[in-house]
């Protein structure tokens, strides 16, 4: 059998997108509810949209392990050696928990040094510092889930994950309404804190439920070894390249939302909504990515490249369908996607006329982040790492600057954002198809 099943591509590639979701929709039900808060609606979105987005960039950064421990179980699985990766699951699992809590207490100090550098000021940058101090407390919940995640994807399951990122979803809704609204006579209104309080309590839920499947269902343990595992060392510089490509990638964000700062709290506002719709597409693409990230890892463990070659093809295309139809539902809705997060007509005047940049560039966000997924279960990490420099500080940087000399501001960063997409597309499907095409024969 010469390609892997739509039924098993779909086995991991659907949970996985629910479950991938999760984390963006968690800030995107804070946006929308705090969005349409009595008072300070704009400040309050303003601020939510940075720490939204500060949080995403943060831990995409330091989540990486999760994608290199997916890529070395997925092909010790592939090559029958699940034995030699047994003590290093532990091990960078524990790794996470440590990052976690140097990051938090490094990031929570710094808080509004943090958000002053994003141009924050007066009310919205007070209540971006006080809404993170408290978000933050939940980097170390989230980041040993999504290692634990991690293992369950290399172990060709994204079920148990989504499990996971579904209770603590809904879980979030609910604690939204009732912390930051209150209850009359019962509960006060804690407006952004009470949205910060429902994320910690519902990431705190998700990681019960992770860790109950990984002792429950898979093969590993939490016991440390004192000797270190040899994969250990392949791990590191793995996650090492991923951080750095990660961080160039978190830098065209941060670029993105200082410039949008600095055009006004309108801009601000108006690009929060965008940027974490853009957010949200990337993490529902995304799914076919981690299932092209499981997969992959185990059919070059398997040295089956005639299906590998196949797969890009086959997922590549099942992204572009996922893509086209996020922006037929969208178009249908255009308008009222902004009411759902602020009744301020300033606001949706800038969103709705930017807006449909953000769903233009999604069948090429599609087959990025695919590739993405692939490259990573591939275990080539620092070609990833090249180009996304590349692409952020030859494409992204110099194509925001020009456009924001020209006055085109939310314009100038989406269309930056869309030179950067084009780049890191262009640059692994040449790759790939350089590298496989001859394999596959």
């Amino acid at each position: 059998m010469s390609r892997v099943s739509f039924k098993e591509i779909n086995r991991l590639a659907i949970p996985a997108i629910i479950a991938g979701i999760a984390e963006p929709l968690i800030s995107l039900t804070d946006i929308a509810i705090i969005g349409n808060v009595d008072r300070d609606p704009v400040e309050a979105l303003a601020a939510a949209g940075l720490v939204g987005s500060f949080l995403s960039a943060i831990i995409w950064i330091v989540a990486q392990t999760k994608t290199s421990i997916s890529a070395l179980v997925s092909q010790h699985l592939g090559a029958n050696r699940l034995h030699a990766v047994k003590t290093l699951v532990p091990q960078a699992i524990f790794f996470n928990f440590l990052l976690s809590l140097f990051i938090y207490v490094v990031t929570a100090y710094f808080a509004g040094a943090i958000f002053r550098a994003y141009n924050a000021q007066g009310l919205v940058l007070n209540y971006a510092a006080d809404y993170y101090q408290i978000r933050a407390l939940g980097y170390p919940l989230t980041l040993v889930t999504f290692a634990l995640f991690g293992v369950f994807r290399g172990l060709q399951n994204t079920l148990w994950a989504m499990k996971c990122s579904l209770t603590g979803a809904f879980l979030n809704v609910g604690l939204d309404y009732l912390l930051v609204y209150g209850i009359d006579g019962y509960l006060p209104a804690m407006h952004l804190q009470g949205a910060a309080i429902a994320s910690v309590i519902s990431q705190a839920v998700m990681l019960v439920m992770a860790l109950y499947f990984f002792f429950s269902k898979t093969p590993f343990g939490l016991r440390l070894s004192t000797r270190i595992n040899p994969q250990m060392r392949g791990l590191l510089l793995m996650s090492a390249n991923l951080f750095v490509r990660t961080a160039a990638l978190n830098f065209a964000i941060y670029l993105a939302n200082a410039y949008a700062t600095g055009y006004g709290k309108n801009y601000i506002a108006a690009q929060s909504i965008l940027m974490n719709i853009w957010l949200f597409f990337s993490f529902f693409i995304d799914g076919y990515a981690n299932a092209g990230n499981a997969i992959s890892g185990r059919l070059l463990g398997a040295k089956d490249y005639k299906r590998l070659w196949n797969l890009s093809i086959d997922i590549s295309k099942y992204s572009i369908i996922i893509a086209i139809t996020l922006i037929g539902i969208c178009s249908l809705f255009y308008d009222e996607i902004g009411r759902l997060f602020t009744k301020e007509e300033s606001v949706l005047v800038l969103f709705s006329s930017v807006f449909w940049m953000v769903l233009f560039m999604q069948p090429v966000n599609a087959v990025a982040f695919m590739f993405d997924g692939i490259f990573k279960g591939l275990g080539e990490a620092k070609y990833l790492r090249n180009v996304l420099l590349f692409a952020t500080f030859l494409g992204f940087t110099p194509v925001l600057l020009l456009g924001d000399y020209f006055g085109m501001k939310l314009y100038a960063i989406w269309f930056a954002f869309f030179v950067w997409m084009i780049i890191r597309s262009s640059a692994l499907v040449i790759k790939f198809r350089r590298k496989y095409l001859k394999k596959e024969a």
